[in-house]
């Protein structure tokens, strides 16, 4: 079963568990109560080892979580939406006997919907006094916002996404209301968590095949003195393996000729990915000679495996012979968890793009490598030297290929740059 770290007021929390009945056989929420946000950032550093996925009341605590964890678990949140404000706006109508046309209302700036939420009524307000605030927001100077508002006769009434500012505002006689979620944003927030974590079970659960191989292993034997040495070597090799094996409760076994396979399950792989690289580093250390890793994932052991096959053929490709991962999807990531990780697709089924591909005679592969390139570096253009260097490619081959681009309208060329040395200048390039 599912843990989910449910993060929010003790009010909100109560509302989200009474909708969450329906799903107590898969999954099990751990309630974690805040009083004041800046409580959120201690509660997910303490308790984020402890749950499979975040689950928060509101967008405030889901920002806060966010920019403290960095973590690629499931993270959602209950959306502030038209509803939230249309429920304060009918209670207040209610309880007042009319509507007030002169408010003040505190929102997130990513999430400003009283604008938004007006325009769809066909109701005439005067005048809506709107304080946007961010994840380290004092509250203290929202009660001072509406005040101020309020003793200046500017405003008839407030809307708060704070239970406690509302508080503060009746306390001072100011008609004051929060505007919580719905029922129905609860419900479907919870569809969607279910959604995702079943997803990702499926996903963690998939096949994956890790094929490692020591290259030049023929070198490597005809230098050692004897075939004992080159036993104890094979002995040693084999022992880092297996405990790599062990510890991603894998199935290890030796092919030969310096070549080994652990099969194990998806999640277990990626979650060690820092323990294979440090594997490799011994390996490549103790038989002094380069290593490559090839990781497949698949439905079946048999398309894992032939993954597998593909990704340590790209990775023998690699002057620096980086882990390469290629999924069920066809997606290839070169050198995961590192910062220098490329993720790009061999698959398109942009059928303009396809014809324009063709017509150049450019692979999908080395279009999408080029183009996730460009987007994880953050060019708004580049010169073939750049994609030279990161790309292992020597920049005739790259200048070959950015020209077939512009040929076929997938780049052009928006200037030149001038070289240090003397030469031609450089093109300057821009995808399109």
């Amino acid at each position: 079963m599912y843990k989910i770290g449910l993060v929010g007021l003790k009010t909100s929390i109560e509302q989200i568990l009474a909708a969450a009945e329906e799903y107590k056989h898969e999954l099990e929420f751990i309630s974690l109560p805040y009083v004041r946000t800046e409580e959120v950032e201690n509660i997910v550093k303490e308790h984020d080892s402890h749950v499979h996925a975040w689950l928060f009341s509101g967008p405030l605590p889901y920002e806060i979580a966010g920019k403290t964890l960095q973590t690629d678990k499931i993270m959602v949140h209950v959306p502030a939406t038209e509803s939230g404000f249309y429920k304060s706006f009918l209670e207040m109508i209610y309880e007042q006997g009319k509507i007030i046309e002169h408010l003040s209302i505190d929102t997130m700036s990513s999430n400003n919907i009283s604008e938004e939420a007006l325009s769809q009524l066909n109701i005439k307000t005067q005048k809506i006094y709107t304080k946007v605030f961010e994840t380290d927001v004092d509250t203290g100077e929202l009660v001072h916002f509406h005040l101020d508002l309020w003793n200046s006769g500017k405003t008839e009434g407030a809307f708060s996404c704070f239970p406690s500012v509302c508080e503060a505002l009746r306390e001072l006689g100011i008609p004051a209301y929060r505007m919580s979620m719905s029922k129905m944003e609860v419900r479907q927030t919870l569809r969607i968590l279910s959604e995702k974590v079943k997803a990702s079970y499926f996903k963690d659960t998939q096949i994956g095949v890790e094929i490692i191989e020591v290259e030049y292993f023929n070198k490597v034997a005809e230098v050692m003195k004897t075939p004992y040495h080159l036993q104890y070597l094979e002995l040693r090799l084999k022992e880092m393996l297996i405990q790599l094996g062990e510890k991603i409760n894998g199935s290890f076994s030796e092919k030969g000729n310096g070549r080994y396979m652990i099969f194990s399950s998806r999640g277990a792989i990626e979650r060690e990915i820092i323990t294979l690289e440090e594997t490799i580093e011994k390996l490549a250390f103790e038989a002094d000679t380069t290593v490559a890793v090839g990781i497949g994932f698949g439905e079946t052991a048999y398309s894992a495996e032939i993954n597998a096959f593909r990704a340590i053929q790209h990775s023998k490709e690699m002057k620096k012979r980086e882990i390469v991962i290629i999924q069920d999807d066809g997606k290839i990531i070169e050198s995961p968890g590192k910062k220098k990780e490329l993720q790009y697709d061999t698959r398109t089924h942009d059928k303009p793009l396809i014809e324009k591909l063709k017509n150049g005679n450019i692979s999908v592969k080395t279009y999408k490598k080029i183009s996730a390139l460009v987007q994880r570096m953050g060019w708004s253009d580049f010169t073939t030297k750049d994609l030279a260097t990161h790309l292992e490619m020597t920049e005739r081959n790259v200048r070959r290929i950015v020209a077939d681009m512009c040929e076929v309208d997938l780049a052009r060329c928006v200037g030149e740059e001038a070289n240090a040395t003397r030469g031609r200048p450089s093109k300057i390039y821009q995808l399109l």
